[in-house]
């Protein structure tokens, strides 16, 4: 069988797993699989298309004839790792905020801006899931219509913290029922039954790390650098696929009904939208499906060309693992990648 040679770095963690499993569902043209990890997960067995492939230790001699490397460990590993699978002629699409902001690192939403990938590119960065089904979404009202302001809370699933956020909602849930004590340990707060507004530490002015992602991440995307954003990243007891309410004001006319015509002929985009019905993209839906999902699309009375928007999406896949197989896709079709 002819096809890539691919690298999964952080293989047994959940965007990992899911890389794994989006690479076999797309069919992606997989030669040999290598998957890498800590030495803590060095040896389990993962598998792929029906067959067991063994976890090796990520060292400084994982990368050697591999074609493309799919990072998902964090950015500690991927500033040590990154540039050496480079240097072994990998192209590296990483899932980390290591690269993300670097000027010469294209930062890529295949939907929004596929057109800055090109031959110069052996690093691309994956932007944080949050702000993937953001730009999403605003992509196509801003070719319609220019942008002039962007207001976003967000409603952020635990699986966006890793495995170990899981188990500890997870305990927390069970600890509750039992009028037990279970103690925080990778969130400030308990998160069980609860709503942390706060994502990642809090820097000067206020703002979290996560919510100047989100700002300085949809700026670059958009190639807009003043663009107006405001952002409150919220964590909520929901074990996976984030929400947003999005209000979003244009310079030009923009309605409801004139947004929701362009959202339903949009890539990557589905409106469920019937509010007589109750009909709107909820977590427990959409978990599991590759669309960014809108709903709630309604004119803002309070402000001309003005509209509000809830707007839903699977973290673990178009927010992480998808949109980077995706933007393997893309280079394959650039011819950037051959097979």
């Amino acid at each position: 069988m002819s096809g890539l040679k691919v690298a999964v770095v952080g293989a047994t963690g959940a965007v990992g797993n899911e890389m794994i499993r989006i690479l076999e569902e797309r069919d992606f043209p997989v030669d040999q699989l290598h998957l890498y990890a800590s030495q803590r997960s060095e040896g389990k067995k993962l598998e792929f298309h029906g067959s067991k492939i063994t976890v090796k230790k990520l060292d400084n001699d994982s990368f050697k004839d591999i074609d493309v490397a799919l990072f998902s460990a964090g950015a500690s590993r991927s500033l040590e790792f990154a540039q050496i699978a480079v240097q072994s002629g990998a192209i590296v699409i990483d899932n980390s905020s290591a690269f993300r902001m670097e000027s010469n690192v294209p930062l890529v939403v295949p939907e929004v801006n596929s057109h800055c990938l090109n031959s110069k590119s052996r690093i691309i960065a994956n932007p944080n899931c949050s702000t993937i089904q953001l730009v999403v979404v605003l992509n196509p009202l801003n070719k319609i219509s220019r942008i002039k302001r962007i207001v976003v809370s967000t409603y952020q699933a635990v699986s966006g913290a890793g495995q170990k956020a899981i188990d500890e909602l997870n305990l927390q849930v069970k600890a509750k029922t039992k009028s037990e004590e279970s103690l925080p340990e990778n969130f400030p707060h308990q998160i069980a039954f609860n709503c942390l507004p706060q994502i990642d530490v809090f820097l000067e002015g206020g703002n979290t790390k996560e919510e100047l992602k989100m700002i300085n991440e949809t700026r670059k995307i958009l190639e807009s650098d003043n663009l107006p954003l405001s952002a409150t990243c919220v964590r909520v007891p929901v074990y996976n696929s984030h929400s947003e309410s999005v209000n979003i004001e244009f310079y030009e006319d923009m309605n409801s009904k004139k947004a929701r015509e362009i959202l339903n002929r949009s890539e990557g985009i589905e409106v469920l939208d019937d509010i007589k019905k109750s009909v709107y993209p909820m977590p427990i839906d959409i978990s599991g499906k590759d669309d960014v999902y809108v709903g709630r699309i309604r004119d803002d009375d309070s402000l001309l060309n003005t509209i509000n928007l809830w707007v839903v999406s699977d973290n673990l896949r178009k927010g992480a693992a998808l949109n980077a197989v995706q933007i393997a896709e893309c280079l394959l079709g650039k011819n950037i990648l051959e097979v």
